[in-house]
């Protein structure tokens, strides 16, 4: 288990989960994706998340993701945070899953909020002390209201953040005034990284830690360039890099991620591009949009 750090600060990607073509989780794949990712010196991944498409995995497929996640981690021989995601809109079903990713070695938990049920801000806080309870881990609050359909207010934020066990939340509401009021307000040590690939820089600026991000699932050297960039102050170079990358970024959600940037790495010859349904594989009409994002990024040279 790795040490985590307070607050968290740089790079966390949150892992796809690669299929075989039978639709069976790759840990051959999933090992080989940890690895680069280590390598490209991000701080830390986030297996089961939204970009893993955890909710379609059942509960020994999660805690295996996670596990093998770990273990990838280890084998890489560099410190790098498993923040591993947990959530679900059923309590219950949260507070298992956030003890198998204990079991399974996780330094942290991700937990989202509850999605279609809209819990109000009381139920909302009653859920995340359950999982803290139940994990026993550092946990990572996430707000994502285009997902979920439920925005959870800085005011809710903040009284979580009072307890240490929450040691920062994953702030995807697009709303950089949301996130200005929780950089205002909050307690020493308490991360606030951005959600939002595009606003990582912008989130840095304003005195946020970093980003937990999908476009470095793909770029991960580079998009840990531009967030040190960013954190040391070099503006310039902060954006001469983010517009480098931007493309990708919105390329990535051309259609509901992770389905974008699955046939990005597949394209890239890093996994299988295999979905599990709902989703489909990305529509033919987006492909040259994303090959010419993988270009721009340096990720695809010319005539590959």
């Amino acid at each position: 288990m790795t040490d985590l750090a307070r607050p968290l600060s740089g790079v966390f990607t949150a892992l796809i989960t690669p299929f075989t073509g039978s639709g069976a989780v790759d840990e051959a794949a999933l090992r080989s994706l940890v690895k680069r990712q280590v390598d490209g010196g991000v701080a830390g991944v986030v297996p089961c998340g939204t970009t893993g498409e955890a909710v379609t995995l059942d509960a020994d497929e999660h805690e295996l993701v996670v596990r093998v996640t770990v273990e990838a981690v280890r084998a890489a021989g560099r410190p790098v945070a498993v923040i591993a995601g947990c959530g679900s809109n059923d309590t219950r079903k949260s507070v298992d899953l956030a003890a198998r990713c204990r079991r399974a070695g996780a330094d942290a938990l991700l937990a989202v909020t509850p999605y279609y049920n809209k819990p109000t801000p009381a139920g909302l806080i009653a859920h995340f002390l359950a999982i803290a309870d139940a994990g026993q881990l550092p946990v990572v609050l996430y707000n994502v209201p285009g997902r979920t359909g439920l925005n959870m207010l800085p005011e809710t934020v903040l009284k979580l953040a009072a307890d240490r066990r929450f040691v920062g939340v994953k702030e995807a509401s697009g709303n950089l005034e949301q996130a200005s009021e929780i950089l205002r307000s909050r307690p020493p040590g308490f991360a606030v990284l951005s959600g939002e690939d595009s606003l990582a820089v912008p989130m840095v600026a304003l005195g946020g830690e970093g980003v937990i991000a999908v476009v470095s699932n793909e770029a991960p050297a580079l998009l840990v360039e531009i967030t040190d960039a960013a954190l040391k102050g070099d503006r310039p170079r902060a954006a001469a890099l983010h517009a480098k990358l931007f493309p990708l970024m919105r390329a990535n959600f051309r259609e509901s991620n992770p389905i974008p940037v699955k046939w990005a790495m597949a394209r890239l010859g890093l996994c299988g591009g295999t979905l599990r349904l709902p989703l489909v594989p990305l529509s033919e009409a987006h492909h040259a949009p994303m090959e010419e994002a993988l270009r721009a990024a340096g990720l695809l040279p010319e005539g590959r």
